[in-house]
């Protein structure tokens, strides 16, 4: 099977010598290209029985490599199984208007926080509007900045509970049984909102970079001409139906948190430096279809996507903020009737090979000979770090 591994060890070294990358992407492909290579060291288990021996490499946990990502979601789902209530959930998007891709792309960290900022509010303030809801409700938010075709399209996926704690914290209401509130509503709030953080930025920060397409916003009127036409389109946010019971949640949730902008099992071929692969085209009913880009197309589109550094992908606002989950959330069950008793970890305190045992069967200290059990009996050491590859560019 092709991985994005693949790509990058064979056409990595060459992009980097002649695009300039900040260093944390520099990082980011060195490490998928060393995930599970000598490079990161490892060790050798040798089996009691028969003496088969065999070499495992570690991994390099970055979070943007599609290799890393299985384990790290699986305790991350299971930290959130005291979050979940007995009520129905819905899942909504919010997207910004492609006119605003490249300006985010180039200021990743300040446009991606005003899209957290613009549209958590949204939904804190119009929950606990008594038109609506007139509760404070709960919910978990997680930023995907790509498109089938891997290319720029930041938008948040929000998974709520259908309802809150009652204002005066003594009751839970429920919203309606297939209705949170008018998306309309909330479009137009969440674009409001979005475009009032934004000239704000504008306003008070210089850091902001202007240039290529972007080059004419520096100067103010042209900056809100491109306002006044953002005012005027419709935002897309979209609700999707309520799906019900606390596992479904939580298997809702998985495919969302710790995804990467394209996964190893959709790449079909890289040979003659272009890469082919699946992707979905929902414009056209959601058909799948072959995509073919020269393997550096296909590295730049991977690379749009590597977060800023520490930038926090997923949050919690509301009842399941941290400030607010021993109190409020407890509150909350209490009122629903569940136990507080918290449910006990199953996975937390597991050994990487007790939970790799866990979910797919598979002992990795089972002798692959005669089922002999192996047992650890040297440490391989990582190598050196890697000198800058020759002419590579840093911005």
């Amino acid at each position: 099977m092709i991985e994005v591994q693949d790509i990058f060890r064979q056409h990595g070294e060459n992009y980097m010598r002649t695009h300039k990358l900040p260093p944390h992407i520099l990082k980011t492909i060195i490490n998928i290209e060393d995930c599970r290579t000598a490079a990161l060291g490892g060790h050798i288990d040798e089996c009691e029985d028969c003496g088969e021996s065999r070499i495992s490499y570690n991994s390099c946990r970055n979070r943007h490599c599609p290799k890393c990502q299985t384990l790290a979601k699986e305790r991350w789902l299971d930290a959130r199984k005291n979050d979940l209530l007995p009520v129905p959930y819905f899942h909504i998007v919010f997207t910004i208007p492609k006119e605003l891709n490249y300006l985010t792309l180039l200021n990743q960290k300040a446009m991606y926080s005003i899209l957290f900022k613009a549209s958590s509010e949204t939904l804190l303030e119009l929950a606990r509007d008594k038109k609506y809801l007139g509760s404070e409700i709960g919910f978990t938010m997680i930023l995907h900045t790509w498109g089938q075709n891997l290319m720029n399209h930041p938008h948040i996926h929000c998974i709520v509970p259908s309802g809150g704690l009652s204002l005066n914290n003594n009751g839970w209401i429920n919203s309606k049984k297939d209705f949170l509130m008018p998306v309309k509503v909330v479009s137009r709030k969440f674009r409001g909102k979005f475009l009032s953080y934004l000239k704000e930025e504008y306003k008070n920060n210089t850091d902001l970079v202007f240039t290529g397409e972007t080059e004419e916003l520096k100067r103010k009127d042209v900056f809100q001409c491109y306002m006044d036409k953002l005012y005027k389109t419709e935002w897309v946010v979209y609700c999707k139906p309520p799906f019900g019971s606390a596992e479904h949640v939580l298997e809702y949730l998985g495919r969302y948190t710790h995804r990467v902008a394209i996964s190893n099992n959709r790449i079909i071929a890289l040979e003659n430096d272009y890469v082919v692969f699946k992707w979905r085209d929902y414009r056209d009913n959601n058909n799948e279809k072959f995509m073919t880009l020269c393997a550096d197309e296909f590295i730049r589109r991977f690379l749009m996507h590597i977060l800023p550094p520490k930038f926090v992908k997923i949050r919690h606002y509301g009842i399941l903020s941290n400030r607010n989950r021993i109190t409020k959330l407890k509150k909350c069950k209490l009122l629903l009737k569940v136990s507080n008793v918290k449910k006990q970890s199953t996975i937390s305190k597991l050994s990487i090979a007790e939970l790799i045992l866990k979910l797919t069967g598979k002992d990795i200290f089972a002798c692959p000979i005669c089922k002999g059990k192996m047992v650890r009996k040297e440490r391989l050491e990582s190598e050196l770090s890697r000198p800058p590859t020759k002419n590579m560019k840093v911005s």
